[in-house]
């Protein structure tokens, strides 16, 4: 398979990482910076330009990795090149893929996906739409292009990729804000900042873990550890009095409006 990438950087660095281990795959990148090419070239074996060209036309996937403040501009360089029906990967938030066909000559070999940074070390999860225009194998490239970084989550409905976006996209920056937070109360109480550290990872890694082993749901799982009168019960007592769950709720929706906004706002004529 060959797969161009219109972008190079961390996202577009993990994913062509997990692709080259072990699979027939030759990659072509695309970026303005020289020095993110060099690297890419010797670390990989990219085939590397500093703008779109014909190594592009020539590749059956093209994933678009970058900002989706850009995406307009890259579209519509991209758009003569896609003669030949290539599949475009899109993982940019809040770009819709009818946006992206209007700006693309009316392409509609598209699809749209949300990978998270865990991605980095290969324990990325994303979900994925594919438009309308896409074929089986289209679909199953678009797979293997996520699957080499981690877990994939298929979507029926285009609509559904904000709330991916809320939950699994930005959701690292939560579990990094609560991870803060243990830190800070440990320090407090008198452990020093790398034993408080030590402990909190530990503590979510294998929760995680524990829930994603157990055919248990996460509510019978944390009534386990919370006896009542207990430890855990006063903890979990005050995050309800202020409001903790409602709180997470509230700003996973957020989120998930705010890449709908950028759709609509990008999107504009």
């Amino acid at each position: 398979m060959k797969i161009a990438f219109i972008g190079g950087g961390n996202m577009a660095t993990a994913l062509i990482a997990g692709l080259v281990k072990g699979q027939d795959v030759q990659v072509h990148v695309v970026d303005p910076k020289p020095e993110a090419l060099a690297q890419l070239a010797a670390q990989y074996g990219a085939s590397t330009s500093g703008s779109i060209d014909a190594a592009v036309a020539s590749c059956e996937v093209i994933v678009l990795a970058v900002k989706p403040q850009q995406m307009r501009e890259v579209a519509g360089a991209l758009a003569p090149h896609l003669a030949n029906g290539q599949l475009v990967l899109s993982i940019a938030a809040g770009i819709r893929g009818v946006d992206l066909s209007r700006w693309m000559n009316g392409h509609q070999a598209i699809v749209r996906a949300m990978p998270n940074t865990p991605a980095l070390i290969k324990q990325g999860v994303t979900g994925l739409v594919a438009l309308a225009g896409v074929s089986e194998e289209q679909r199953a490239a678009a797979d293997k292009v996520l699957g080499a970084v981690g877990q994939t989550v298929w979507l029926d409905d285009e609509a559904l990729i904000d709330p991916v976006t809320a939950v699994s996209g930005s959701g690292p920056a939560y579990v990094f804000y609560f991870l803060e937070a243990m830190v800070a109360a440990a320090q407090e109480m008198g452990l020093s900042a790398e034993q408080g550290r030590k402990l909190a990872l530990a503590t979510f890694s294998g929760a995680t873990q524990l829930a994603a082993q157990s055919d248990e749901s996460l509510e019978v799982l944390r009534q386990r550890v919370t006896s009542k009168g207990g430890t855990t019960h006063a903890a979990i007592t005050s995050m309800e009095a202020a409001g903790v769950k409602e709180a997470i709720v509230a700003a996973m929706k957020a989120a998930a409006a705010r890449g709908r906004e950028l759709g609509e706002e990008l999107g504009k004529d």
